[in-house]
């Protein structure tokens, strides 16, 4: 399969149009639209749906846009890699990372790495582990910072040196608002919000037999979508600490469960796993710097 052809599909894909999709290619729409009409037959399949003037991605093309994202942008990276090799004191390192109030370490270590290799580009892709560590098998991140244990069959790992420690995020006007901890009695009455995966692991293994007694309403994957939940006095939702601004005069308040429940953090990568020389000092960095502040930062810090 022609990589062109795939970036001209996502640009079809992504105007709904073919006149649109050739003028911005600079080709004819004639074949362009025979660049597709191969494609869809070398598939079997069909990837438009004509609708009025505009095309519409059918299921089929909806599959394909998504795997052909992957492909250029795996592409793109395997390219700026061989030139990274060539470039000792510059170039891309991709991560992946959760939401967490403890991302300023890794950012203070990315700030003393390049002062000595200035030329370093860090781009961060934010997700669930899951996301984050799909993208890093298909080749596409590095190395990523997951919540929860890691699995060690596939991943060599370090502990981050912090935890994240979950609370409760209420308004200032909610009758919980004033408690200093929160059990797992306070939130049977109360409908909540929490991620997909906090429900299923941190959260379950916390209620212990009584998880189904949870009245758990609504799902979200970033905290400050939820909090807005919260604000409109919907739900009120587990989550982080740090994650929800709740300084005085913000109408929210963090308070944290009881017992307490917190989740290690880890950062990974895929065991044999070849990495260009800048991406590999700099994870050499983040290690030494880890080992050290697990000896001396609490693991609650």
């Amino acid at each position: 399969m022609d990589l062109k052809l795939l970036k001209n599909f996502l640009m079809v894909a992504k105007t709904g149009n073919m006149t649109r999709a050739s003028a911005m290619l600079f080709i004819t729409q004639s074949a362009l639209s025979k660049q597709m009409k191969e494609l869809e037959a070398e598939f079997g399949c069909t990837f438009f749906e004509r609708i009025g003037g505009g095309m519409k991605l059918t299921e089929e093309g909806l599959l394909l846009r998504k795997r052909a994202e992957d492909i250029v942008s795996l592409v793109d990276k395997t390219k700026q890699e061989f030139r990274d090799i060539e470039d000792i004191i510059g170039g891309d390192v991709h991560i992946g990372a959760p939401e967490t109030c403890h991302i300023d370490i890794f950012a203070r270590e990315l700030l003393a790495f390049r002062r000595k290799y200035p030329g370093l580009r860090c781009h961060v892709i934010s997700g669930m582990t899951e996301q984050v560590t799909e993208k890093m098998d298909g080749g596409l991140l590095d190395f990523v910072i997951i919540s929860g244990l890691p699995d060690t069959d596939k991943y060599n790992y370090i502990r981050y040196p912090a935890d994240d420690i979950w609370g409760m995020v209420v308004r200032r006007d909610h009758l919980l608002a004033a408690m200093d901890k929160i059990t797992i009695d306070d939130l049977l009455p109360h409908n909540i919000i929490i991620s997909t995966q906090g429900l299923s692991e941190e959260i379950s293994g916390w209620c212990g037999d009584r998880a189904n007694e949870l009245k758990v309403t609504d799902t979200v994957n970033l905290a400050y979508n939820g909090s807005r939940f919260v604000r409109e006095n919907i739900a009120v939702m587990l989550t982080y600490k740090g994650l929800v601004d709740t300084s005085p005069g913000n109408g929210l308040v963090w308070i944290p469960l009881y017992p307490e429940l917190s989740t290690p953090t880890y950062l990974i990568w895929q065991k044999f796993q070849v990495f260009t020389p800048i991406v590999e000092k700099f994870l050499e960095h983040l290690i030494r710097a880890f080992k050290k502040l697990n000896q001396v930062i609490p693991n609650n810090d």
